[in-house]
């Protein structure tokens, strides 16, 4: 029987009930897959992505209602690390929205990558050493969704447990500010759309892996902004959120997301105004996050 708009509304109530008794970061979490659903109306797509994706905020608010209501030390910890999965589903989830791409964008792009990479000299400057900064590219590319759970580790080894909230809020705003323009800017990234074209001259360690992944699992008319970026930079900010005085941590992270964003150019994953707009997207909405003091758990 086909979702009616009334029956979708009437989940999505019940999610919006439930808001104040979320951590910050979920209530981001609730946030976006709302949008997406009422997205989905607008684009008129099937039964199946109207009643799920208000169904995944309802879902979320369940949860941790009912855990909030029995919470122990396991619980929390648990709920920490179910926190960091809704990146994934949210990705997913984008998957819906798929339509033809803005042409005229990519032919722009991939010029202005052109003169990045020759003109300027960035890949000169990659190659420069051999196999050597190819591969740290292609290994930071291939590692980037390790990055939060990374971080998550790094906290409770630090005894930072208290700041669990503030980095998990801030990873989860900057990744999902970035990923709601996907379904909006369709763009097929160069590996799609120029799959012969600006090659490096060096295949990194990993690069095998990575273009599988692109070629099986990745959506390809979801390349702007860069999620990669995004979540490597959110992951960044929120580290710096969560330990300010652990400067060696949030400059480590800092360091490997622009990694990966500068593979992302090299190796022709994305576009490099795709991951530029992740930045901006991520810098500015962190920031100003960080100066209204951070999340309320």
């Amino acid at each position: 029987m086909p979702t009616t708009l009334a029956e979708e509304s009437t989940i999505s109530a019940r999610a919006l009930a439930l808001l104040p008794s979320l951590r910050a970061g979920e209530r981001v979490a609730v946030l976006f897959f709302l949008y997406l659903s009422g997205l989905s109306w607008v684009r008129d797509l099937g039964a199946m992505s109207r009643l799920l994706l208000p169904a995944a905020a309802l879902l979320i608010c369940t949860l941790a209602a009912a855990e909030s209501a029995n919470t122990k030390g396991t619980t929390r910890v648990v709920r920490d690390w179910l926190s960091q999965g809704l990146i994934l589903a949210a990705y997913l989830s984008i998957g819906w929205f798929n339509s033809p791409p803005i042409t005229a964008w990519q032919a722009s792009w991939v010029e202005w990558d052109r003169l990045i990479l020759d003109t300027w000299g960035l890949r000169a400057a990659v190659e420069s050493a051999g196999i050597l900064i190819p591969s740290l590219l292609e290994t930071a590319y291939l590692l980037l969704y390790a990055a939060p759970p990374v971080g998550l580790c790094i906290l409770y080894w630090n005894s930072k447990r208290k700041h669990v909230h503030a980095f998990l809020f801030t990873l989860l705003l900057g990744t999902f500010s970035a990923y709601a323009l996907l379904p909006l800017f369709p763009v097929h990234g160069p590996h799609a759309v120029y799959p012969s074209l600006d090659l490096p001259n060096i295949n990194g360690l990993g690069r095998s892996v990575n273009l599988w992944v692109l070629d099986h699992l990745d959506m390809p008319a979801n390349a702007f902004p860069s999620g990669h970026v995004a979540v490597g930079f959110a992951t960044a900010f929120g580290m710096f959120h969560a330990v300010r005085s652990r400067p060696a941590i949030w400059g480590s992270a800092f360091a490997f997301a622009t990694l990966v964003f500068i593979a992302t150019v090299y190796c022709r994953y994305h576009y490099a105004f795709d991951g530029l707009a992740s930045i901006g997207i991520v810098a500015v909405v962190c920031t100003v996050a960080g100066r209204r003091g951070g999340p309320v758990a």
